[in-house]
C-alpha cells in the first residue's frame, strides 16, 4: 500500500478517489511542527537557528501518520505547491523522521495531473522551504518582541505585526488625507438637445474658446451660461466616429480574484480563499494561489474547442491570448486560477450557492480571457451655441465579444443620427453645483490591490493580513464596508512610525519581500537577510525601552462609580473609549463612554430604546433590550416614519435620510 499525505481531509477524499484501492491518502490538517507559543523559540545567537515543537494540536495527527508510514510500501508528500507548501512537506519529512519518499507536485487535482505527477517525482525545494522559514522567523522577532513593547508603553493585549503594521498604516493614512481634505465648489452646465424627437445631454466645454478648467465656472456664470443656452439655436459644428476595441482581462491570479469577488460577490478576502480552496481540494479549479498568468496548452485548446462549438466561431481570436505579468518575481512556471475542465459549465454541477457563483465567475473570467475583443463605435460631436461649445459623446457595441460572457459595466449610450451644421432644439438646461470627493477608504479588494501594487506580502498573504488587523481591533468596517483604523489603531501606528519607521515603512517592508524571493531563489541565503533586519531592530528596540515613556490613555472625570463610589476613570480598550472604575480590579463597573441613547423606541418590541453599539465590523444602531429583542439598523434612526411604510427613516454616512425597510424605496430629497 501506497500511502499519500495531503494538508486537508477534503483533498485527501478527492484524491484518493482518483487513484484508487492501491493507495491511502491522509491528512496533516496543516503544519505539524511550529515555533513554541510559550516563548521566542529562535537562538538568536546560532544564525537564528528556530527551535520547532509539534504543537499539541498536531500530535493526535503525528502519531497517526507514524504508523501509518510504518506498514506503508512508499510514502508520498503531495501538499501544496507553493512555499507554505514546501515547508509543510520538509516539516513532515522531519516529524515522521522520512529517510526515502517522493515529493510531488501538481497545479490542479485531475486525474491526468495526478497520474503525471506521480511519473515526476521530485526532491522537497529547501530554497522554498528557507524562504518560508525566514518569513516565519521575522515574523515572529517583531511579534514576540515588539508586542511586549507595546504592552509596556501602552496597553496590555496589543501586539504587532511586521507585514499587518504596514498595512493598518496605509489605512491611517488614507483617513488622515480624508480628515485633511477640504472639498472645492465646481459647476457644470449640462443641456439636453433634441433631434428628430431623440434627445441627448452634452456638456459645456468652453466659453468664448476657453475652456471650462481654466475660467473657473462659479455659480453666476454657470447660472448666465445655462440662462444664454436656453434660448440658444445649436449647431453641430464637427463629427468624429471612429471604431474602438477592446480587450479582454487576463485569467484570475490570487490578487485579482479576491479584488473582483469582493466587488461582484460582496466576499471578503477570507471567504473567497476558503470558497477557492474548497473548489481546488475537489478538483474544480487549479491551484488558487498564484501570481501567475500563464495557462497550460490543454487548456488553451479546451477554451478554443468550447468557444468555436458552444458560442461561435466569430468569438475565437483566431489565436491563443497570452498574458505578460508586470511583476518580474512572478512565478511564471505556475498557472493562473481556471476551471480544471472548462466544459464544466457552472449550471451543471452541484455547490452551494456562494461556491457556485465563485466558480461561475472563475468560469467566465478564464473563457472570456481567451476570447475576441468587444468591438466599439465610440461617436463625439462638438456643438456650438453662439459663444458656447459643447461636447456629446456617445458609444454603441458592434460585436460584444468577449462581453457575451464577462459582461461589464459597459453601456450603450447611442447619440441619434447626427451630420454636421444639424441644428438642434434645447429642451433643458442645469446649472449643478458639485464639491471635490477626499480619497476613498480602501475597501477589501482595493487594499489587496494596494498591497500588491505596493509590492507587500503575496498571494498566500492578502487574506491573513486583512483578517488580522480587524481582528486585533486596529481596524473596522463601517456600515460601507470600507476600514477605517480604530483610536487604538491609530494609536499603535503613531508610536510604530515615530519609534520603529522601519516597521511601518512601504518600502522597506517591499524590499523585504525581494529579499525573500531572492532566498527562494538561492540568491540569498536566509540567516544573512533576518541578520541584516534584526541587528539594526534590536539595538532601536533596546533604546526605545529606555526613552519612550509610558502612554497614559486614561481620563479624568468628575463622575462616581455607581457600585463602589470611587471616581470614574475614561478608559481605552481594544475597541474605543469606555467609562471604567478607578478602583479596578477590585471593582469591574464599566460603561459606554459616549451617550449612546438615541431616543427613539425600538419598532420592534415597542419597549425598548435603540442605542448606539460597536463591534469589529464598526458602528451599528440596536434595541437596549437584546438578547431578549434582535432589532438592529446599520445606519443611525432619526425618529422620524417613513410616510410609505411607516418603517424607521435612517440617515446613511452620506447623509441622506432613507427608509429602513430594504423593499421601500422613499428617501427624502
Amino acid at each position: 500500500m501506497k500511502l499519500v499525505i495531503v494538508e486537508s481531509p477534503t483533498k485527501s477524499k478527492t484524491i484518493e478517489k482518483i487513484l484508487g484501492s492501491d493507495y491511502r491518502c491522509l491528512a496533516s490538517l496543516g503544519h505539524v511542527r511550529d515555533l513554541p507559543k510559550s516563548k521566542l523559540g529562535i537562538d538568536l545567537e546560532n544564525d537564528f537557528e528556530p527551535q520547532y515543537v509539534i504543537p499539541t494540536k498536531a500530535r493526535k495527527t503525528v502519531n497517526q501518520l507514524k504508523k501509518e508510514v510504518a506498514s506503508a510500501d512508499q510514502v508520498i508528500l503531495a501538499v501544496d505547491e507553493d512555499r507554505e507548501g514546501e515547508a509543510i512537506a520538509w516539516h513532515l519529512a522531519q516529524a515522521l523522521n522520512l529517510k526515502d519518499f517522493e515529493r510531488i507536485t501538481f497545479h490542479e487535482i485531475t486525474p491526468e495531473a495526478i497520474k503525471e505527477a506521480l511519473k515526476n517525482p521530485r526532491d522537497i525545494d529547501l530554497n522554498l522551504v528557507n524562504s518560508q522559514q525566514a518569513r516565519r522567523i521575522l515574523d515572529r522577532l517583531v511579534g514576540y518582541q515588539l508586542s511586549p513593547f507595546l504592552w509596556k508603553k501602552v496597553m496590555r493585549g496589543l501586539s504587532a505585526g511586521r507585514v499587518q503594521s504596514v498595512a493598518v498604516h496605509l489605512i491611517v493614512e488614507r483617513e488622515k488625507e480624508i480628515e485633511a481634505f477640504k472639498p472645492q465648489e465646481y459647476w457644470t452646465v449640462k443641456t439636453v438637445l433634441e433631434k428628430d424627437k431623440k434627445t441627448f445631454e452634452a456638456t459645456l466645454v468652453k466659453i468664448k474658446n476657453k475652456k471650462i478648467d481654466q475660467l473657473g465656472l462659479d455659480k453666476e456664470k454657470a447660472r448666465q451660461a445655462a440662462q444664454q443656452l436656453k434660448k440658444s439655436e445649436p449647431i453641430i459644428a464637427q463629427l468624429q466616429q471612429k471604431e474602438t476595441r477592446r480587450h479582454p482581462s487576463p485569467p484570475f491570479t490570487t490578487s485579482t480574484l479576491q479584488q473582483e469577488a469582493g466587488r461582484r460577490l460582496n466576499l471578503s478576502s477570507r471567504q473567497t480563499m476558503r470558497l477557492a480552496q474548497n473548489l481546488y481540494e475537489k478538483g474544480y479549479i487549479t491551484y488558487h494561489r498564484t501570481d501567475s498568468l500563464n495557462m497550460a496548452e490543454s487548456a488553451l485548446k479546451q477554451a478554443e474547442d468550447y468557444l468555436k462549438k458552444e458560442i461561435g466561431p466569430d468569438y475565437w481570436p483566431g489565436q491563443p491570448r497570452f498574458y505578460r505579468n508586470q511583476d518580474k518575481l512572478a512565478q511564471q512556471a505556475h498557472e493562473a486560477i481556471r476551471p480544471t475542465d472548462i466544459w464544466q459549465h457552472p449550471d451543471r454541477i452541484n455547490l452551494t450557492p456562494p461556491a457556485l457563483n465563485l466558480y461561475r465567475l472563475i468560469w467566465q473570467r478564464t473563457l472570456a480571457s481567451q476570447m475576441s475583443s468587444a468591438v466599439l463605435i465610440k461617436t463625439s460631436a462638438e456643438i456650438v451655441a453662439g459663444d458656447y461649445s459643447l461636447k456629446a459623446n456617445g458609444q454603441i457595441i458592434k460585436f460584444d465579444g468577449f462581453l457575451k460572457i464577462y459582461p461589464s459595466a459597459l453601456k450603450e449610450n447611442p447619440l441619434p443620427d447626427l451630420k454636421a451644421k444639424d441644428k438642434l432644439t434645447v429642451k433643458k438646461t442645469l446649472a449643478e453645483q458639485h464639491f471635490t470627493q477626499p480619497p476613498a477608504r480602501y475597501s477589501e479588494p482595493a487594499l489587496v490591490k494596494a498591497l500588491e501594487n505596493l509590492g507587500i506580502g503575496r498571494p498566500s498573504t492578502y487574506a491573513p493580513i486583512i483578517s488580522t488587523i480587524q481582528e486585533r481591533g486596529y481596524v473596522q468596517k463601517n456600515p460601507e464596508k470600507r476600514l477605517q483604523p480604530t483610536e487604538i489603531g491609530r494609536i499603535v501606528d503613531e508610536l510604530l512610525s515615530q519609534h520603529f519607521p522601519e516597521i511601518v515603512d512601504v518600502r522597506f517592508t517591499a524590499k523585504m519581500e525581494e529579499e525573500l524571493d531572492l532566498i527562494a531563489q538561492a540568491k540569498k541565503k536566509w540567516p544573512e537577510v533576518i541578520k541584516s533586519f534584526y541587528q539594526p531592530f534590536s539595538k532601536n528596540l533596546e533604546d526605545k525601552y529606555q526613552s519612550v515613556e509610558k502612554k497614559d490613555l486614561t481620563e479624568k472625570t468628575d463622575r462616581l462609580c455607581p457600585e463602589c463610589q470611587s471616581p470614574l476613570i475614561i478608559r481605552m480598550g481594544r475597541y474605543g473609549k469606555f467609562y471604567g472604575c478607578s478602583n479596578f480590579p477590585k471593582c469591574r463597573f464599566t460603561e459606554p463612554f459616549k451617550n449612546n441613547k438615541t431616543g427613539v423606541h425600538c419598532p420592534e418590541c415597542q419597549t425598548g430604546e435603540i442605542v448606539e453599539k460597536k463591534s469589529r465590523r464598526g458602528i451599528f444602531y440596536a434595541c437596549n433590550r437584546y438578547p431578549d429583542c434582535r432589532f438592529a439598523l446599520s445606519d443611525k434612526p432619526t425618529g422620524e416614519k417613513c410616510p410609505e411604510c411607516s418603517a424607521l427613516l435612517v440617515k446613511n454616512k452620506e447623509g441622506k435620510i432613507k427608509c429602513s425597510q430594504k423593499n421601500c424605496h422613499f428617501q427624502k430629497d
